[in-house]
Formats: structure tokens, C-alpha cells, sequence
């Protein structure tokens, strides 16, 4: 059976999960990479960003909303931030939890690219997946999709799960260059790593299969079972993430409560190596805090035991699963802060909105002096659905990060770019969105790893 109320990436789940962790309110957090002026930088605020951005040939790409409520695919030079071009875009077949899906940004060779995004169809119904020049914006193909929960770019390819909502659901592996198929698998799946030779997908199904294929032909490499790496119960309702770093791709699967049952889902952290799939390391009972690093870069997490009680927080180390710092259950001071991460997420900060908070050494796990001490954290901490026009209602935009002063418990007026656990790197770029929209970036040669939403 295809079970497919996921919630992956979570940006409008995400301050819902971290309440039920604390009784009160928890969040994750952490340090600031200061955006300097000697790097290039820009910012757009004529755009209102509410996917991640891709990038790819020189161009940013996102999924913005206009201010009637209908979305667009916004197209930026990625050196200056300056808006290429724009057009119309739509979501059919996505669920809610999802978030709002970003174009495919895909590279064809020769410095060029494609952006690929779902343009509504002509008679409203479906869609059409449409391919563009990223710099020009004109068109170079154009599929219609029935329901799909978007594009994705999957190493030279772009791969698409069509007819989501049927029993005929497929992934199709198109060239973006011709939108020429390259191989179809049955089911829906969603990538999680490619690279030019090989894919990971994550088969959604009542018994989740993370599956390795090659790029030219789709043949399969290796299979792992979920539930081999985690144990029997798992449930993919309650969301998951993944993040991949060095020769390893490290798996999160979150805790779903059956509502009929009342039965609380098989949930955790593992890695697996991505030559030949085997497990190398499993945290099982464990969640993620709500914002941290992808789990395969400065994963925080809270271990659960089996009477469903929190205890306290543990910063792990991605490439074996081993505790690097953590708080006990005890030094967890109450209820109504949210987590703050300071700038090296070397530290845990509790940040209560204008009252002081709390900071601890994540390495010893003492108390620190919280004067002087800043995080960052949700700037805002109940977010509102976006108004989106004649679309399922309950997405959110992806989530923007705000440095506090931790002492206060009052926003900084920082021009400080946030922390790269967050944004995460591409080719040296990094890009946010602020809370209303804009889309920011700096270039400070960061390593390319894996943010917060992938």
C-alpha cells in the first residue's frame, strides 16, 4: 500500500514537533557565520522565496508567491542576485507537509543549465512540467502530469514521480535537455543523493525501501530496507530528512502516532554507506530538533524512551553516530524557551523571548554565562499558512533564522549571514530567505554540504 501523507522536509510541521517535545516550546538552533564585506554578497527583496533555491549554469532558482497568492518560478543571477525572469507555477498532487516544492535546477553541459517547474496547465486541469533555458527563460520542452510532487534533479537528469494519487504512480528519469525518458520505475520515490553515476531513492511504501541505482539505465546497485536499519514499524507519516557527506548517507525517519491505534511509529537516525548500502552506525528512539543541521551535518537530537518520556539533547557526529556533547534530562530549565544555537553549535542556548535565558557546553555539559552569549533561532515562532490561490491550503514557506541576544532574549539587529548548518553550501554560495521573502546570499567559498532542508 502507498502511504503518502509524508511530511520530509517539514518547514510547516516543524515548530509542531518541536512543541510536543518540550510540553512547551523547543526549537533548534545554531551559530552565525559572520557575512563579510569582503565577500560578494547580495540580497533581492522583489521576490518573495517561500521553497529553498537551487542553483545551477550561474542561476538561482525558487518558488516565490505573488502578492494575489499565486506562485511563480523566479529565475536569479546567481553573482548579482539580478531577476532573469519569471513564470507562473502550481502545485498538484503535493501534500502539506512537503512544503512548497523548489524548481529542478539542472546542469546540461557547456556552463549552461535548466530550470524545471510545473507551469499550470492551460485547462486548469494538472499541470505541465516545463523545462527552461535557466538564463533566458525560453522554453525547451514542455510534459503533461496529472499530480506529481515535483521535480528533482537527479545527478545530469531530472526525476519526477507522475500520477501520485493513482495506483499507476511512476518516476520517470527524463533528459533535460530533450525531456527524452531515460528509464521509469514503478511506485513513488523521491531522491535523496545523485551523483553522475548513481541515484538514491527513497520508495515510499508501507515498507520504505532507501535504494541505489545507476544513473544511465536505472539498474538496481543496492537496496535497504528501512525497517533493516531502524526496526519493524515504521511509518513514513510522520516525515523524514536525509543528508549525505563523504562515502555515507545519513537517514532520519520521525515518530508518527497512529490515531486509531494510538501506537507511536519505529523512529531514529542511521547511516549507511553509499557504495554497497550497508548500515554503518543506528540511533534508534531519537528525534531531531526543529531548526538544526541536516543529519548528515551537526545533527541534534533528543533521545525518547520507551514510556515516551524526553530526555535531554546530544549533538552527534555524522560520520559515526557517537555522542559529541550533550545536556542531561535535568539541566532542561522548565518549559516556554526554544533552543538557540550559538556560533560554532558548540554550545546549547534556551532562549526565552524578552526574559533571560540559558546557555551550556555542548563538550562538558556545564552551564556557561549566558552574558554576551547569542543564537539563532525561528524568527518567528507561530507561522501562518501561506494564502496560496486555488491550492490544497496548509503550506508554509521555508523557515528563516534570527540571532538573539540570549541574556535579553531580544532580537539582534544582525547583518550576519546565518549559520551554514542552515543554509548549507553550494559551490562556495550560500542562500536564505528572510522572513518576508528576500532572498539572500553570500559567497565565502563554504564547502558544499547538505542544509537544514536538503
Amino acid at each position: 500500500m502507498i502511504r503518502p501523507q509524508v511530511n520530509h522536509v517539514k518547514p510547516a510541521l516543524a515548530l509542531a514537533a518541536t512543541a510536543l517535545l518540550t510540553g512547551g516550546a523547543l526549537t533548534g538552533c545554531s551559530g552565525g557565520d559572520e557575512a563579510a564585506k569582503d565577500y560578494p554578497a547580495w540580497h533581492n527583496t522583489q521576490v518573495n522565496a517561500v521553497s529553498r533555491a537551487t542553483t545551477g549554469g550561474g542561476v538561482a532558482a525558487a518558488t516565490s508567491m505573488r502578492p494575489d497568492g499565486s506562485l511563480e518560478t523566479v529565475a536569479l543571477d546567481l553573482a548579482t542576485g539580478r531577476r532573469l525572469w519569471a513564470h507562473p507555477a502550481t502545485m498538484v498532487g503535493r501534500l502539506p507537509g512537503m512544503g512548497v516544492q523548489a524548481p529542478a535546477t539542472v546542469e546540461t553541459g557547456g556552463g549552461q543549465a535548466a530550470v524545471v517547474a510545473l507551469d499550470p496547465a492551460a485547462d486548469r486541469k494538472g499541470a505541465t512540467l516545463v523545462a527552461r533555458d535557466a538564463r533566458t527563460g525560453q522554453q525547451k520542452w514542455v510534459r503533461p502530469v496529472r499530480s506529481t510532487f515535483g521535480p528533482q534533479r537527479c545527478g545530469p537528469y531530472v526525476c519526477v514521480s507522475e500520477d501520485t494519487a493513482l495506483s499507476s504512480a511512476r518516476v520517470v528519469v527524463l533528459d533535460p535537455r530533450d525531456g527524452a525518458v531515460k528509464w521509469r520505475l514503478p511506485g513513488i520515490a523521491e531522491v535523496e543523493w545523485s551523483d553522475t553515476s548513481k541515484v538514491v531513492l527513497l520508495r515510499l511504501a508501507s515498507h520504505p525501501v532507501l535504494e541505489a541505482r545507476t544513473i544511465k539505465d536505472g539498474k538496481t546497485v543496492w537496496q535497504l530496507p528501512i525497517e533493516q536499519a531502524l526496526g519493524p514499524g515504521v511509518d513514513l507519516s510522520g516525515g523524514w530528512a536525509f543528508g549525505a557527506t563523504g562515502d555515507k548517507i545519513i537517514g532520519y525517519v520521525a515518530p508518527y502516532t497512529n490515531p486509531q491505534t494510538k501506537e507511536t511509529s519505529t523512529f531514529g537516525l542511521f547511516s549507511a554507506r553509499l557504495t554497497d548500502g550497508a548500515v554503518d552506525w543506528m540511533r534508534p528512539s531519537v528525534v531531531r530538533v526543529y531548526p538544526s543541521g541536516n543529519p548528515a551535518y551537526a545533527p541534534v537530537v533528543r533521545p525518547v524512551d520507551e514510556q515516551g518520556q524526553y530526555g535531554g539533547f546530544a549533538r552527534l557526529d555524522a560520520e559515526t553516530g557517537r555522542v559529541l556533547g550533550q545536556i542531561t534530562p535535568t539541566q532542561v530549565p522548565g518549559t516556554g524557551w526554544w533552543l538557540a544555537f550559538p556560533p560554532e553549535m558548540n554550545k546549547l542556548g534556551f532562549l526565552k523571548r524578552d526574559a533571560p535565558g540559558s546557555v551550556f557546553d555542548l563538550s562538558t555539559g556545564e552551564p556557561t554565562p549566558v552574558s554576551g552569549a547569542t543564537g539563532w533561532s525561528f524568527c518567528v515562532t507561530d507561522p501562518k499558512p501561506l494564502p496560496l490561490r486555488g491550492m490544497t491550503p496548509g503550506f508554509y514557506s521555508i523557515a528563516a533564522l534570527c540571532e538573539f541576544d540570549l541574556a535579553t532574549g531580544k532580537r539582534r539587529d544582525s547583518s550576519s549571514a546565518p549559520p551554514s548548518w542552515f543554509t548549507g553550501g553550494q559551490n562556495g554560495w550560500r542562500l536564505w530567505r528572510d522572513e518576508k521573502g528576500a532572498l539572500h546570499a553570500v559567497n565565502d567559498g563554504t564547502a558544499t554540504t547538505p542544509g537544514m532542508y536538503g
